[in-house]
């Protein structure tokens, strides 16, 4: 009992030494098969508080919240010039993991829904003797099957934080790189700041929304987004029957034909879908 009382207060004085940082990530990725010399690669955040830690995309955060400022002036007439405005960052998902237990919850969006999954899969570290210099960290070796790749991660105890990059976490410091053994999906620690004066940790799922949260299992989520990778257009056709007006422009800012500019929608959707078949999560698609 001893032994359990001081590992957890170190655990919490490991933790008031992180809280309100910022870790910088490059997330490099392919996630078609058949280009694999098209490697792609996004800035990511790991913004670490006393409750917990959030992972997300710099770009698309950015992005998302510019959108929401467009769009809350009228929630029933939508009127998009897609000459002016485009999505920065491909990657749309964010992950919480919550201290001390660090239970994880993923938040990303099919179409128009927005789906809250909670994380019940482990990760089943093996740690090995072999030791690395990353940058200016003294890092050792950690290996581990999950969601249906394997998965090399360096670690530093010189950043006694047992948290890391998407939904990784558990090692006796933070991960600073991690691979799977295809070389398809790699983050890499690039540095580090402190969160501006005043930050306050607030869950995704408390944000404000035009359309009520998804919150289910993994199971669940599965299906979800394998009838999307089906049917992408199905929410907004759903939107469309609800009588929300949706006007969408050319570059020029002539009004397009709904109709036919949802077929050309549908069918740049499923032309991106198919080339998505080396997704980080491969037991998604099996």
């Amino acid at each position: 009992m001893r032994k359990m009382i001081i590992l957890f207060s170190l655990i919490v004085a490991a933790m008031a030494n992180a809280q309100n940082q910022r870790f910088i990530y490059e997330y490099k990725f392919i996630t078609d098969s058949t280009a694999k010399d098209k490697q792609l690669s996004e800035t990511m955040y790991l913004e670490v508080a006393s409750k917990g830690s959030k992972f997300y995309s710099k770009d698309y955060f950015q992005s998302d919240s510019t959108m929401r400022a467009i769009t809350e002036k009228d929630t029933q007439s939508i009127s998009i010039n897609l000459g002016d405005f485009k999505f920065k960052g491909k990657i749309r998902y964010n992950i919480e993991k919550m201290y001390p237990e660090y239970s994880t919850n993923f938040f990303t969006t099919l179409g128009s829904d927005e789906y809250q999954v909670e994380e019940k899969r482990k990760q089943n570290w093996k740690i090995l003797p072999e030791k690395e210099k990353i940058g200016e960290f003294n890092t050792q070796k950690a290996v581990c099957d999950f969601a249906g790749r394997k998965w090399t991660a360096w670690f530093t105890t010189d950043l006694p934080i047992q948290d890391g990059p998407y939904k990784f976490y558990g090692l006796p410091g933070l991960i600073v790189k991690i691979e799977d053994n295809t070389h398809s999906h790699s983050f890499e620690l690039k540095g580090s700041q402190k969160l501006p004066a005043g930050y306050e940790w607030k869950s995704t799922k408390d944000k404000e929304r035009y359309h009520t949260l998804i919150t289910i299992n993994e199971a669940k989520f599965k299906k979800a987004f394998n009838d999307y990778r089906q049917d992408p257009m199905k929410s907004q056709k759903q939107m469309l029957a609800q009588g929300t007006i949706v006007e969408m422009r050319d570059s020029t800012g002539k009004l397009l034909d709904p109709i036919q500019a949802s077929r050309d929608q549908e069918a740049t959707a499923k032309a991106n879908i198919k080339k998505q078949n080396n997704i980080l999560e491969l037991d998604l698609l099996k």
